[in-house]
């Protein structure tokens, strides 16, 4: 096959050989061809491969292929494989077996290097970037225009700034990368893998970040690139991106190749199936609980710059939904009640007595605890085992006499395991190489030992998979039950109608609405999420 690239440029620009010759692929592995009836020639294609850690086999024989010009999305529950078959592609790892093609030809990829000199380039879901260095240096590092080894940085600042307008994305190339939201630090990440003028782009969870305006812009910049020749490999939990934005369908099963499939031939249900080995029943078991007495009061809380004259109850037995677009103040919020940040005015009553946490531990002294949504960032020590991440908040409790009870704590984390079904071979494994799912299941495991009356949980299900979905609303119907009452933050809004007894909506740092269960509409859910926005705006407009 001929190079798709006609010009060593901006990958915007580049040039397809392959327009013309459109592509379909088949349910089977075996069946990629065009529509000639003739073999297709591929980007990539993956035969037989196997990968073992420690004597353990993570992938037992995957085949994979990449057409030009197309997304494939690589599906699959965490653990299943999908990281480290995209890290053999990138050179990260090595294959212990198989065969990898490019164009049709046998090659190695022995490190990261060799892959983008291919033209292979990944973006990981846990960002890399260099926080003390600018956008520009980012994108650009190991890359700088110069001579001398002194950098042009003219240059690069009119280079970043040329890459940056024509991906659409609004930043300031010479801005510190500590400066910036998360969302704008996976911004650079992609325009980093773009400016390498990759052939082919390995996107992992590249929207657990960003928001639904900067997805547009992303789905814009992927459309570009198919235009363009380069092939896509696309991992994400989130149906509704998958079946927008992607060609052809793969999925693996505890590194195992399940099935391909073209994304407009098939139906949700018959993905999960083949992601998960079953049916899922109901995809929110949402569980029909006994309202009971008011357990928290919030008045008129306030913080500058961060939310606005807020007032709720929450009571026992109920999972209270909390929406709003990104930088309504939701987590800012929870964040004050949990102690973390001080509210300027304003009144917090727990059961009753008014109260004002000046730290997390006195919020978790009395029975309340927080769930993160950055859980290894905050949730979890990564370096330290699952036992010991699960004992963390608790440890005061298996001290005796200046001694820590071992057996005692080994049977508490034993317990834990098991009622919340955590998979792991052993409890001193570090909790770091465990699945998205499990690690949020750690994150539980945690608070549940301190037997909380009132559970914050900020985006329960982000980057976890649709089993681990499922097993976590079940942990979370399961708890309020008992007479605890839950708080959710979530982006995600199939999940807070599907779970939440009530939902607040917050615009502009304003509670814009509330609606109980049997009036949860997702129109109207929507429109007072920018409620605020286009009243300021229309403020801004008249001034």
């Amino acid at each position: 096959m001929k190079n798709a690239v006609t010009r060593r440029t901006s990958v915007i620009e580049w040039t397809s050989v392959f327009k013309g010759n459109r592509c379909i692929c088949g349910v089977q592995y075996e069946q990629m061809r065009d529509e000639r009836g003739d073999k297709t020639v591929n980007l990539i294609e993956l035969r037989d491969i196997h990968k073992s850690f420690y004597g353990v086999e993570v992938l037992h024989g995957v085949n994979f292929i990449l057409r030009p010009g197309t997304v494939h999305g690589l599906m699959g529950e965490n653990g299943a494989g999908k990281s480290t078959l995209m890290k053999v592609i990138a050179g990260v790892h090595a294959a212990d077996s198989g065969k990898i093609l490019m164009d049709g030809k046998e090659v190695e990829i022995a490190s990261p290097a060799k892959a983008r000199e291919m033209g292979i380039a990944m973006i990981h879901q846990e960002l890399s970037s260099e926080l003390e260095m600018s956008v520009a240096e980012n994108i650009f590092l190991g890359r700088e225009p110069g001579k001398y080894g002194m950098v042009d940085y003219r240059q690069l600042y009119r280079q970043t700034n040329e890459l940056l307008q024509k991906l659409g994305i609004d930043l300031d190339p010479k801005a510190k990368m500590k400066r910036l939201r998360v969302a704008d630090q996976q911004m650079v990440e992609i325009a980093k893998a773009i400016s390498q003028d990759a052939r082919v782009v390995i996107m992992d969870e590249p929207t657990s970040s960003i928001t639904d305006k900067e997805v547009e812009s992303l789905f814009e910049m992927i459309r570009s690139l198919k235009e363009s020749g380069v092939g896509i490999i696309y991992i994400s939990h989130k149906m509704d991106e998958i079946f927008q934005i992607c060609d052809d369908l793969t999925v693996l099963r505890d590194g195992s190749y399940i099935n391909t499939f073209k994304a407009s031939e098939v139906d949700e249900a018959t993905l999960i199936h083949n992601m998960v080995g079953h049916d899922l029943d109901v995809q929110f078991p949402k569980v029909d609980v006994p309202i009971g007495e008011t357990i928290l009061e919030v008045e008129h809380l306030s913080r500058q710059n961060e939310y606005e004259d807020i007032s709720f109850e929450l009571h026992r037995g109920e999972i209270l939904g909390f929406v709003g677009l990104v930088g309504a103040g939701r987590t800012e919020l929870m964040h004050s009640i949990f102690g973390m940040t001080r509210p300027d005015s304003g009144t917090i009553r727990l059961n009753g007595q008014e109260i004002q946490f000046r730290s997390p531990k006195e919020a978790i002294d009395h029975r309340i605890a927080y769930v993160t949504e950055d859980r290894k960032g905050e949730g979890l020590v990564l370096p330290m085992s699952v036992e010991k991440n699960i004992t963390l908040v608790s440890l005061k409790d298996f001290v005796k006499s200046g001694f820590l009870q071992g057996k005692k704590e080994g049977d508490v984390v034993q317990e834990q395991v098991g009622a919340l079904g955590i998979k792991v071979a052993k409890t001193s494994m570090s909790v770091k190489s465990l699945s998205g799912g499990n690690q949020q299941k750690v994150v539980l495991a945690k608070w549940m030992i301190a037997k909380p009356n009132i559970l914050i949980f900020d985006e329960p299900t982000r980057g976890i998979d649709v089993g681990a979905k499922a097993e976590i609303y079940k942990i979370m119907c399961d708890y309020v039950s008992q007479g605890n009452a839950i708080i959710m933050v979530s982006s995600e809004m199939p999940e807070a109608m599907g779970m939440s007894d009530r939902i607040i909506v917050l615009s502009n740092h304003k509670c814009s609405g509330e609606l109980k269960r049997q009036e949860f509409d997702q129109d109207a859910i929507a429109q007072m999420q920018f409620k605020f926005m286009q009243s300021k705006q229309g403020l801004e407009e008249e001034s």
